[in-house]
């Protein structure tokens, strides 16, 4: 018994099936989880290790270089990149893409234990070797705290209260308070009162920190209790500390500290990042997910769980949303769902026009099923609702279809010659079902280099390949077992006596075969007409724009500003919020349709996206996050705020960009130079730089070595220094005291522990020639020493701020960006300065490697195509197995690269870009050309084994499969046009529209011509059938 046979004679079983997928899918649809963009694991991790005091040459080689010497021994490294600026060493690894997530935390662990080993061959003062190895945690609520009359401790407490109630909502993962600023006890000792009283700041400090230590002081027996003994002496204010009596020992003077000190808490001069909301100070605290969770579900509850604890929130504190992942997530998803919906509505009527009334409802019922299908094993398998798998159920909608197009095509043409529906069904489902299947594979293996791809944008793109490998093996099931079911239910056997009618008369089959008799009779020349074609569009694809990722929908924006390297963080700050000022008091002016203005000095805001690329700690870096009210408006606004910023702001470089899509470089150009000289590495830079500021279509550029800063050598004079009992860390002591200031100890104030800072007053830590008249106190003679007589002179030196290294060698890159709002992409401006820059002659020893979306799209297309050749090979393999023949899969081939001449066309014409979706794209193409090639060749194979003459056969196959192969190619074309307008799968809907319309027209022509030219089939006038 066949399938066909079983489906319609056992009918409840068959209506069981129908049920459980429409039940099924639907409760599997609403389970699903929600992203907005696919998780794809970011396999980086942050050493962090500070060595103060070093300058940025001594951090290289006396910590940075033993760490990247144990790291490298690591098996999964991929790159080493780190940052030595002074005093602090940044160090960041780089996974190879063959280790996915569930092998990264044993990496980590091996990473930790190697940091952990070489911690004891690092030089003394270095710090312990922070491993942070969560910094691909992506936070999906991010929201500013902020209140103009708090101050940080009070916004901090809040946010910590924020934090613990917000972490106990089922689906949060994670809540990160940042922008803290550390508040300390300042004591402020004049040097001259010092040096006038004859005392020792080091017995003083000692004072200090021990009279406020928790020690155990042990316990007394009592009869039959032992009761603890706590001595007082603690400070149990700030007040206090002025109460210590610092005189020296055995003297009968009583000096209290506040008589010689000024004690005070202050906010930390130098914090590692500052978050601003609308201009004011904030804390920003981000909400990352659990894994495998409604995002939008999750979202909702966080709200609600923030709208309870309003109440708690203290009048005049704001706390603003800087980025909800649910909402974005709800509107991309319904958005998506509406496309899908617009797509399903277009396929059916396209079916209801083609192939009349009761087969466009049959092809409607079963698409709808097998979309249901593929929920429930989506749901099953832990795919998510995202970009990717949404827009792989558009792509695939066309296609699900075609197996049951050929099936019902099949039914009414033997309905239409007498037969009964059941003999129908289960002679056309017994010749074509292992062809279906077969073409089916093909269509799955054509998709499959973005499965097996290891790299971040394959993983980015899989779910593509999962959803559509689901779909299409779902949809040959239904096509077999229920199309066969409801072309019984809804069909009736035909009236008898029309065994011998006709079904190819229409106007369709007619013409068909006019154009095709014009081809086989003139087949040299339609050959070289189809390869002039083909060459041509060849051609034409030299002058389309590549691109790697389009830009996301998301209406945020950010600007990066970059001061001159050596500015203080303070210094950054101020700049930046005469900058916000502005643009909030130009948009109230103009109304330029700003929503929400957040910024981040220091370094780049937590990772509230996957694509956002965090930049590292530069205390002259800071980046504005603009969120607009529509992408319209972003377009219009990022012009003219580029243009404001360069009129009334030139101290700072700035750098626009818009949020991406995929996984996205630091910079779109990247010129990178290795080797050992920092002159030599800045003069190459200089000279790449010219070329870039030349070129009119590139904006942004910079190095990230940064300028030179100066930096203030005092020369201690050896001799005097010894004579006086004075070493180089008596001096160090004596300027860190007097200028930044020195902790000295801990304050505990409740669950807060804040350090002791001891300095100079204002009036004589502020000012430059201060150094002159600093004293240094010598232990060994019991005396302050004027800095004067150990100390010849203070000369000014320039020092490289930041030393890069890539791979343990030096490395300088110079970085550039497409100007904005010009036509060019980051591939048309590499193509531009490409060969300028590599005609710079590089000394001996040093190179040049270009990185940027150039290194990032070769890596993902280099993965992609690495599993072509398997995957091609495959598909022929299952072409020859289907046939037993080489000669009919060679014709079958033939009409593969006929796909380029669509997809040339449909990007020329809508001036898309090749993005690496349309890559994609045009990939998957084989598989449809072919599928649409193995419908022909099958049946020209059955009218042959029907004893029919090789020009009939040729003929009459050809004409029987136009409405099946035009039916499945205008259903899939037709059912992405509502990606057409999306930006991140524009050019791929394009791709495959024209690549698909072209390939289809060109096959039903091109491969009988190719069949007659392979098998030595002559056709003549007479030889063309008219009937």
């Amino acid at each position: 018994m066949s399938v066909a046979q079983y489906s319609i004679n056992n009918k409840v079983i068959s209506w069981m099936f129908t049920l459980l997928l429409l039940i099924g899918g639907s409760v599997a649809f609403t389970g699903l989880g929600q992203l907005e963009f696919p998780e794809f694991t970011i396999k980086q991790a942050l050493v962090i290790t500070a060595y103060p005091g070093a300058s940025p040459e001594q951090v290289e080689e006396e910590v940075t270089l033993p760490l990247e010497n144990a790291l490298q021994q690591l098996d999964g490294v991929k790159h080493i990149t780190s940052i030595n600026s002074a005093g602090l060493s940044q160090i960041q690894i780089e996974i190879k893409d063959s280790y996915d997530k569930q092998r990264l935390p044993q990496v980590w662990d091996e990473m930790r234990r190697k940091v952990s080993d070489t911690q004891g061959s690092l030089p003394p003062g270095t710090s312990t070797p922070q491993v942070i190895d969560d910094f691909g945690d992506v936070f999906g609520i991010l929201l500013n705290l902020s209140g103009d009359d708090f101050s940080n401790r009070e916004l901090s407490n809040y946010a910590d209260y924020l934090r613990r109630e917000l972490v106990l909502v089922p689906g949060v993962k994670k809540v990160s308070v940042v922008g803290n600023i550390t508040e300390q006890v300042v004591i402020e000792i004049s040097q001259q009162k010092l040096s006038a009283l004859g005392l020792d700041q080091n017995y003083i400090y000692s004072l200090i920190n021990n009279q406020n230590v928790v020690s155990n002081a042990g316990s007394i027996v009592i009869g039959d209790n032992r009761i603890r003994l706590h001595p007082t002496g603690e400070f149990s204010s700030v007040k206090e500390l002025s109460r210590l009596v610092v005189s020296s020992p055995g003297s009968t003077e009583l000096i209290y500290l506040g008589d010689i000190a000024r004690i005070a808490k202050e906010f930390d001069e130098t914090p590692s990042v500052i978050y601003h909301n609308r201009g004011q100070l904030a804390l920003s605290l981000g909400i990352s997910f659990s894994s495998g969770v409604n995002v939008v579900e999750v979202g909702e509850r966080v709200s609600e769980r923030l709208a309870q604890l309003e109440s708690q929130r203290p009048i005049g504190m704001a706390l603003d949303t800087v980025y909800n992942q649910s909402h974005e997530v709800d509107k991309t998803v319904q958005g998506f769902l509406i496309n899908l919906v617009e797509s399903i509505a277009i396929v059916i009527g396209v079916l209801l026009l083609f192939m009349g009334l009761r087969s466009g409802l049959l092809m409607g019922l079963i698409l709808l099923l097998t979309i249901l299908g593929t929920f429930i094993v989506m749901k099953v398998l832990g795919i998510e609702l995202q970009l990717i798998s949404l827009g792989a159920l558009i792509i695939a909608l066309g296609m699900l279809v075609d197996n049951a197009i050929v099936i019902t095509e099949g039914v009414l043409i033997g309905l239409q010659r007498g037969k009964t529906r059941l003999e129908a069904a289960k002679l056309i489902v017994s010749q074509t079902q292992w062809p279906l299947l077969g073409a089916t594979v093909i269509a799955i293996i054509a998709f499959a280099p973005i499965g097996l791809s290891q790299n971040a944008a394959g993983e980015f793109c899989r779910s593509l390949f999962q959803v559509l490998m689901i779909s299409l093996f779902i949809s040959w099931i239904t096509a077999i077992t229920l199309t066969p079911f409801f072309c019984n239910v809804m069909f009736k056997d035909a009236e008898p006596g029309n065994e011998e009618s006709d079904p190819y008369k229409g106007w369709l089959f007619t013409a068909y075969r006019a154009t095709l008799s014009i081809a086989l009779r003139y087949r040299l020349a339609t050959m070289m007409l189809v390869l002039a074609m083909l060459v041509s569009a060849v051609v034409g694809f030299g002058y389309i724009k590549n691109v790697f990722f389009p830009a996301s929908n998301t209406p945020i924006f950010f600007v990066d500003v970059w001061m001159p390297e050596g500015t203080d963080i303070k210094a950054t700050e101020r700049f930046v919020s005469k900058i916000e000022q502005a643009l909030i008091a130009k948009d109230k002016q103009d109304e330029n349709g700003l929503v929400h203005l957040s910024s981040v000095i220091g370094q780049g805001a937590q990772r509230f996206v996957l694509p956002y690329q965090p930049e590292k700690g530069y205390a002259a870096f800071a980046q504005l996050i603009i969120e607009m009210q529509d992408l319209a408006a972003v377009k219009a606004y990022m012009p003219e705020v580029e243009r404001y910023l360069a009129q009334h702001f030139p101290q700072a470089q700035y750098r626009l960009k818009m949020m991406e899509n995929g996984p996205s470089p630091a910079a779109k150009i990247e010129a990178r130079f290795y080797g050992e000289d920092p002159e030599v590495l800045r003069a190459l830079a200089t000279k790449a730089k010219a070329i870039f500021n030349a070129e009119p279509a590139m904006d942004g550029v910079r190095h990230d070595w940064r300028n030179q800063v100066p930096v203030i050598r005092p020369q201690l004079l050896n001799a005097q220094a010894r004579e006086t009992g004075i070493s180089k860390q008596d001096l160090d002591n004596a300027l860190l005291l007097n200028f930044s200031g020195k902790q000295i100890g801990l304050y505990r104030e409740t669950s807060h522990l804040l350090p002791i800072i001891a300095r100079a007053p204002a009036e004589e830590r502020l000012q430059a020639d201060s150094l002159w008249k600093m004293q240094i106190w010598s232990t060994e003679n019991n005396t302050f020493v004027p800095a004067t007589q150990v100390v010849s002179d203070f000369t000014t030196e320039w020092e490289n701020p930041l030393v890069m290294r890539r791979d343990r060698i030096r490395m300088l890159a110079v970085l550039g960006d497409p100007k904005l709002g010009s036509d060019e992409t980051a591939d048309s401006v590499h193509r531009k300065v490409k060969a300028q820059v590599e005609a710079i002659e590089l000394p001996a020893g040093y190179r040049l490697e270009w990185g940027g979306e150039y290194e990032s799209a070769g890596e993902a297309q280099t993965a992609v195509f690495s599993s072509i050749p398997m995957g091609y090979l495959a598909m022929f393999l299952i072409t020859v197995l289907l046939f037993n023949s080489v000669r009919q899969p060679l014709v079958i081939w033939f009409t593969v690269p006929l796909a380029v001449i669509g997809v040339s066309a449909g990007l020329l014409l809508f001036d898309a870009p090749f993005s690496f979706m349309a890559l994609l794209g045009l990939l998957s193409l084989s598989g449809m050309v072919i599928k649409n090639g193995i419908v022909l060749v099958e049946q020209i194979n059955l009218e042959l084994n029907d004893g029919a003459a090789p020009t009939h056969a040729l003929v009459h196959s050809c004409v029987s499969r136009v409405r099946p192969v035009m039916m499945a190619a205008i259903t899939t074309m037709l059912g992405m046009i509502p990606l057409i307008s999306d930006a991140f799968f524009g050019s791929m809907a394009i791709t495959i529209i024209f690549g698909l319309g072209f390939a289809s027209l060109l096959t039903l022509v091109v491969l009988p011509v190719m069949y007659s030219l392979l098998f030595n089939i002559r056709f003549d006038k007479q030889d063309i059938p008219h009937a």
